[in-house]
């Protein structure tokens, strides 16, 4: 069992880190005051190849494998939730069009994708449903060639920049998840608009919203998972999803337990730098060991997808561990600093606002705790 990095990947971390550090950490606290999407930061990541980093060199990706490509998330993640967030979306609808799409599709897309030239994005969540994917009430109905769309998606990352839209709907609602299908739509076909814009306590810039569906015509061409199929499909994204968020959330606690070192090192009290109280001490340790155990925990998820294993155990387990280590650090980290923690002056404050949402997305802790259970149990 080998721990350490191989030379490409550790190449990958180090470009992703340079990046990160020159250009995206500068803009992390502006990008959240501003809640604006960093269009140019995404398309500088096209540019440099980190959108694409895991598709197919014939769609212009490095073919990178995922464990490369969660290290380069936890990178992104020290500095900016929000741009780590919109890479991995990249990833998450690359495999998508790999796994369900004709060649037709991945022809018409993944190019652009990769090249940071169209934002993609998965519509599933819906004012009533979240984590219960077979509980959709947007509706499919064949109509001539094709299908007709109604109903409403919220709290959809990227909805308001998005060029096209994978489409979580039940052609029949008495079917269950055997209804379920998925079609890809573009922005701009008749009956697609976006609708309220989401003001989220963190992980700010990703123009997060509603996708409304009326009486949305699309073609059969268009189908990208049949009725039956659709559900498996959609819930197969989930468990490389945890893996990238499970990533994120070690990124955003170990830039937080670099807040509080730093903060603990210049800060004194009674005479004395934070740094030499033992009570002090014993929080850095406690953050440390449950970044290290998060990062193994979501390495070891990525490393065994590879090797084309089912990962939905670990998965589960690496974005539970890691969501719940990213929300204790960046709590205690803020406790360190004291009432200065709580001043958007200091970045400790963005951090734990941007912690909190990783228990909730791709299946919330409670979520979680389920899939690993019933794996366990059968």
């Amino acid at each position: 069992m080998h721990f350490d990095l191989t030379a490409d990947q550790r190449l990958a971390q180090e470009m992703a880190r340079a990046f990160a550090e020159k250009e995206i950490k500068p803009r992390a606290a502006e990008i959240d005051r501003t809640d604006e999407f960093p269009r140019d930061l995404y398309q500088r990541m096209g540019d440099l190849g980190l959108l694409g980093m895991t598709a197919p060199p014939e769609y212009g990706g490095a073919g990178a494998d995922t464990l490369t490509w969660a290290v380069v998330q936890e990178e992104l993640a020290r500095a900016s939730a929000a741009v780590a967030d919109s890479q991995l979306l990249v990833k998450l609808m690359t495999d998508m069009l790999l796994h369900n799409g004709s060649e037709a599709q991945r022809q018409a897309y993944l190019p652009a994708l990769v090249r940071g030239e169209k934002i993609c994005v998965i519509a599933q969540t819906e004012p009533g449903t979240g984590s219960d994917v077979a509980g959709v009430q947007t509706s499919a109905r064949p109509a001539g060639d094709g299908w007709v769309l109604n109903g409403t998606k919220r709290f959809i990352t990227a909805a308001h920049v998005c060029d096209v839209a994978v489409v979580v709907a039940t052609t029949d609602q008495q079917r269950g998840r055997e209804g379920i299908a998925l079609f890809l739509v573009e922005f701009g076909t008749p009956g697609f608009s976006r609708g309220a814009r989401e003001h989220l306590m963190g992980v700010r810039g990703l123009a997060t919203g509603e996708l409304i569906f009326e009486d949305c015509r699309v073609p059969a061409s268009r189908l990208l998972a049949a009725p039956g199929d659709g559900f498996k499909r959609a819930m197969a994204s989930l468990d490389t999803g945890r893996i990238g968020m499970g990533a994120e959330a070690v990124g955003i606690a170990q830039a937080a337990m670099g807040e509080a070192i730093g903060y603990a090192r210049q800060r004194s009290a009674f005479g004395q730098p934070l740094a030499a109280f033992q009570a002090i001490q014993f929080m850095i340790a406690d953050m440390s060991a449950s970044i290290e155990a998060a990062r193994l925990l979501v390495r070891k998820a990525a490393f065994l997808k590879d090797q084309g294993r089912s990962v939905t155990r670990e998965a589960a387990e690496a974005k539970l561990f890691a969501s719940e280590t990213a929300a204790r650090v960046t709590t205690d980290a803020l406790q360190v600093h004291g009432a200065y923690g709580y001043s958007k002056e200091f970045t400790i404050e963005r951090l734990y606002r941007d912690a909190r949402v990783y228990q909730i997305w791709e299946g919330t802790s409670q979520i979680q705790r389920s899939v690993i259970s019933r794996r366990l149990l059968g």
